[in-house]
């Protein structure tokens, strides 16, 4: 009886001994590659920015040299529409769970659920330093979850560039279509407010020259939904609509 209960103990012993070995190699990894974990993720940051803006050819590999060039982040509070400075720190999706810079959208039309009252929109820089264009963080619920996009659109806030999204969980060859280059080429110099009002939709058999519409996804639906709603509610006086119709950027 001791035997067996003298060669449980060691059995737990070990077990117990090899847990704590390996969470302390797996802490000390975290730990080590937590300042490339940062770096990677700056760099897809910059690689997507630079591809909504139309820069990622002309990056040609130096994505970090390209974006510190052509590409200066500035930070917008969504009430009153002008750049405002932030802590160091400042990332908007992380300070969308801090109580100070939290809103809760009610109704919660794109079902982004929270974000922060004060948001990272990117200029775009020709070589004499003025802003071309802006790119601009848009997001909402698409069929299965949160679908992460760029809005590029030129200097006037109105004309598109391009739509990509650069995080998104939708089923591959429906929803997931919105990285078709084929399906992300329709933006182009189509047309954001009319009379103010935000004009752009996503319609079945949308005509190419009507320039508020752009063909809806085929076969998806409820994802089409979801991009619209993202466009409805981020362009609105809700949210990016005050900052697009006061052109800070013009001014700065």
């Amino acid at each position: 009886m001791s035997a067996r209960k003298e060669t449980l103990g060691r059995t737990v012993g070990i077990v117990v001994a090899v847990c704590l070995a390996c969470s302390i190699v797996v802490s000390t990894a975290a730990v080590g590659l937590r300042s490339l974990q940062t770096a990677n993720a700056q760099l897809d940051k910059q690689t997507n920015v630079l591809e909504a803006a139309g820069l990622l050819d002309k990056a040609a590999g130096d994505i970090a040299g390209t974006y510190d060039e052509f590409v200066e982040e500035r930070y917008v509070d969504l009430e009153s529409g002008q750049y405002v400075e932030v802590p160091e720190d400042f990332d908007m999706f992380k300070y969308a769970k801090d109580d100070e810079y939290q809103v809760r959208p009610k109704p919660d039309t794109a079902k982004v659920f929270r974000h922060s009252k004060v948001v990272s929109v990117y200029h775009i820089k020709n070589e004499a330093g003025d802003v071309t264009r802006l790119v601009l963080e848009v997001y909402g619920s698409g069929l299965w979850n949160l679908m992460y996009g760029l809005l590029a659109v030129d200097a006037d806030g109105n004309t598109v560039r391009s739509l990509i999204y650069y995080d998104q969980k939708e089923t591959p060859g429906l929803g997931g279509e919105v990285q078709n280059p084929a399906w992300k080429a329709l933006w182009d110099g189509k047309k954001l407010f009319k009379d103010g009002d935000v004009a752009i939709q996503l319609k079945k058999n949308a005509s190419a020259d009507n320039p508020h519409t752009v063909d809806a996804l085929s076969g998806a639906t409820l994802t089409s939904n979801g991009v619209q709603a993202s466009l409805d509610y981020w362009l609105s006086d809700r949210a990016l609509g005050n900052f697009l119709a006061n052109k800070p950027w013009l001014k700065s």
